[in-house]
Order: structure tokens, then sequence, then C-alpha cells
């Protein structure tokens, strides 16, 4: 797929490193707040293995408080900058607004990562005008209250005919099919069973024909199910990316990308025996 200036191959997993350059992340939040410590952790994922950088400028946590459009851009399109021109890796920029998408990719970013599968206002078109790559997710709801009782009759289901619809909904719109990548939603308005039901059914999501972005690092569904903080939930991350790497999943989007680079690799050498 080609991403920007970048092609890669998604014939095999890649490692997507996590970027947030947030207050109030619910892992990392704080962590990178000045671009230089933003662009230093960049470049060390990248030397661990990271294929994509994912830059995020606005938690979408449940309960993250919105934030305003020039504050998402300052946060966000300075660090853009300065690991484009310091790296040849592919940056992604993980947000729902237009403006952001729009200005990100002016700074070099190659993929668009939207939470809300390009459903605000002006956020289409942008992408058709921008000609990257989109990665469309499954979100029930919104950050703020998602985790709120989400219920579904069949939730694998309910996740594939949503990212049908919104993937022909972008077609429709201008965006060639060879640039869609879906994300089943991980966390984003699902209880720990509908988390589980989606790993176990992932190849009926991979079965509508579109690479997989899997995003599981850290989160809930490891720290309920496992009683680990969010500190201590790596052995977690790794056995769910290892899952769905062996699956089929092409990108696996992670806090700890030397771990995870390291099972990835394992996975890419039994797949070539």
């Amino acid at each position: 797929m080609q991403f920007g200036n970048h092609y890669i191959d998604l014939s095999e997993p890649r490692v997507m490193g996590i970027l947030n350059v947030t207050p109030d992340s619910f892992s990392d939040g704080g962590q990178h707040a000045t671009t230089q410590l933003a662009v230093n952790h960049a470049l060390e994922m990248i030397e661990h293995g990271a294929t994509f950088i994912d830059v995020g400028g606005e938690s979408t946590r449940p309960g993250a408080p919105d934030v305003s459009l020039q504050e998402e851009l300052d946060r966000t399109i300075p660090v853009i900058e300065a690991i484009a021109e310091n790296s040849e890796c592919v940056i992604s920029i993980d947000t729902s607004k237009a403006e952001v998408m729009t200005e990100a990719v002016r700074a070099y970013a190659g993929l668009i990562n939207d939470v809300r599968a390009l459903q605000a206002p002006g956020a289409l078109n942008a992408a058709v005008d921008a000609k990257v790559p989109v990665c469309l997710m499954h979100m029930k709801g919104e950050p703020r209250t998602m985790q709120q009782n989400p219920s579904y009759v069949n939730v694998v289901a309910e996740v594939s005919e949503f990212l049908s619809t919104r993937v022909a909904t972008c077609i429709q719109a201008g965006i060639p099919k060879e640039q869609i990548i879906i994300d089943p939603g991980y966390g984003f308005g699902k209880t720990l069973e509908h988390n589980y039901s989606l790993v176990k059914y992932l190849p009926n999501i991979m079965a509508l024909g579109y690479p997989v972005l899997a995003g599981m690092s850290r989160k809930s569904m490891i720290g309920n199910l496992l009683d680990r903080k969010v500190d201590e939930r790596l052995a977690g991350s790794i056995c769910l990316a290892t899952i769905v790497a062996q699956m089929g999943a092409q990108i696996i989007r992670v806090h700890d990308v030397k771990e995870t680079a390291d099972a990835v690799n394992i996975v890419k050498m039994l797949n070539t025996l």
C-alpha cells in the first residue's frame, strides 16, 4: 500500500508505535509533552521496529474532554514535521478533525487514522482531498460515554456491517478501495466479552477484504481480565498482538514496540515455513 512517499508491503504484519502528544491519555499522557521528547520517543520506536508512528493530539479514553482545533494542531503538526525530517517511517495522524487531517498530510503524514471513521463534519471530504490511505474504526457512541453499558445483538456482525457501510461511503466519495484500512475498535464502546469476541472472530472482519489494524495495547480488556494496572499489562498486550498477527492482522498498534516487534518477527518466521 502506498502511504504518501512510502510503499509498505502489508503481506506481513507491521508494528505501529503509539505517540500520544497529550497530557491525559490513559497510558502515557504527558510523557511526550514537548516536540523534542515526542520526536526522541518516535525515533526510538522506529529503531525498535516500528514501521508506522501514530501521532495523536486528543485523548480518546472514556470521559476524555474535547480539545480545541488550534490546540490539537499545535500539539501534532510540529511533531509530524520533525519526525518527517529525521526519519523515513510512515507517519499516521490520529484525529477526527478535518482541518487536522489536512494540515498533517501537508506536514508529510501518510495515513489518516480516525476513530470516528470519517463521520465528523468535513472529515470525509478532507480525506478524499488528502489522497492518502485512511483507517476507519468502529466506535459505538462517543469517547465520553462509549463505555456506559454498550450493547449489541451480535457484536461481530454489527461491527462488520458498520465497517462495510463506511467503506462503501468512502469509495463512493472518491477514496480508492486500495487506500482503505479497517479497525474493529477494541475498547471503543465494547464490554470485555465484546472485545474478546472481536479477537476470536477477527477472521470475520478480515473477510471484508481490507487490511486490518488492531489496537489492544495496555487496554482495559487486558487489565479487567487479568486484574492488572496499566503499567502491568505488557504480557497481555504481547499475547493479544501475537494472536491477531497469527490470524493475519496487518498493522498492530502498540505502546511497547520493541517487545511487540520481537513477537511479530517470530510470527513472520513461522509464516515462511
